[in-house]
């Protein structure tokens, strides 16, 4: 069947994408999952996909496609890992004027989150030194030939980092528009097709998937949902039998079964619900479908690792913190601490 068919309110998905040529290309996706079976979920993201993108939307949504529109066409290598960076192409590959069109685009999208990226020898230099966490989790997991699911991926710095480590094809959710941009900038640049796929989705659309992942990661989500025990059956529901889950979130360091509950805000951060401790943690994964629970990494957050930066001049993790004592939130909790956890889905 083609795309035309699949409406969401006055809009096709096909004519949604007639008005943003050569970007949010899911076609090859929604093929892939069709023919593997999963074809009710398969339209139902065409749909979800088709109203994220219509037009009035977003109000920023046209003046962002106009931006990428702008971008210089320029043949490149890549994308490639090099000291954690996603690299692709080099100063060499470009003039004068195409780097400072190409910078003036890029800076139309800040704040950049997640990252570091470069391209053509502009260093994005973003709030997140996403690398370390990739370094503490990488050993824990085997992504070769696999078929991934990235919830909350954000601009999707992480699902290239699963391809370089082996993966077949990785599809992330993300709701923010902007974070989806960002990852058609650097997919635009790709000297071949690639299957890291940003779906502007949110979790929500993780209800009728069938169990078709081998691997599942939510990274920073868990303590931004009201009910936790949900978001973690929504994980299970997408995970074949033996699949693994990665989660990473927040924790207390409680040595006992605890959750904290922040009264108002959490590091200036209004939607943190539930952040529980290890135990509490390793309680929720087994109950919720998960067996082989392994706690891999256990890490305070310091500025190393998240900081304003001239791609991300917002506050940042010292606006988050006592002043007085950094082991503490502006609130008076405790300082972010946050764990990766692996797990096996069971049958």
């Amino acid at each position: 069947m083609g795309r035309e068919i699949f409406r969401c309110g006055h809009w096709t998905f096909g004519e949604v994408i007639r008005t943003l040529p050569g970007m949010f290309d899911f076609d090859g996706l929604f093929a892939e999952l069709r023919d593997e079976g999963d074809d009710g979920w398969s339209d139902l993201l065409r749909a979800r996909c088709a109203e994220a993108l219509s037009p009035g939307v977003h109000g920023h949504l046209a003046e962002w496609t106009s931006a990428v529109r702008g971008l210089p066409d320029i043949a490149s290598d890549g994308p490639r890992v090099i000291d954690g960076r996603v690299t692709i192409g080099s100063n060499s590959d470009i003039s004068a004027e195409q780097r400072e069109t190409l910078h003036s685009v890029l800076r139309q999208f800040c704040p950049w989150r997640k990252g570091p990226f470069d391209l053509f020898g502009i260093h994005i230099d973003s709030e997140w030194r996403s690398d370390r966490k990739w370094d503490r989790l990488a050993g824990h997991i085997d992504l070769r030939n696999c078929s991934v699911l990235d919830v909350g991926c954000g601009n999707g710095y992480y699902g290239w980092r699963m391809l370089d480590a082996g993966a077949r094809r990785v599809v992330g959710f993300d709701p923010f528009l902007l974070y989806v941009m960002q990852h058609e900038i650097v997919k635009r640049y790709a000297d071949h097709p690639v299957a890291n796929y940003v779906l502007p989705l949110s979790d929500d659309a993780l209800q009728s998937c069938p169990r078709c992942f081998d691997v599942t990661f939510s990274m920073g989500v868990l303590y931004h949902r009201t009910s936790p025990i949900d978001h973690l059956q929504s994980l299970f529901r997408t995970i074949k039998p033996g699949g693994r889950l990665v989660l990473e979130t927040l924790v207390t360091d409680r040595a006992d079964a605890q959750v904290l509950v922040p009264e108002g805000r959490y590091a200036k951060m209004r939607n943190v619900w539930f952040i529980p401790s290890i135990r509490m943690l390793e309680l929720w994964l087994k109950r919720t479908g998960f067996d082989d629970v392994k706690v891999v990494d256990v890490t305070a957050t310091s500025s190393r690792e998240q900081r304003r930066t001239d791609w991300m001049t917002f506050e940042s993790l010292s606006d988050f913190l006592d002043p007085r004592d950094a082991t503490r939130t502006i609130e008076g909790h405790p300082a972010p601490i946050r764990a990766i956890a692996t797990a096996v889905a069971r049958p």
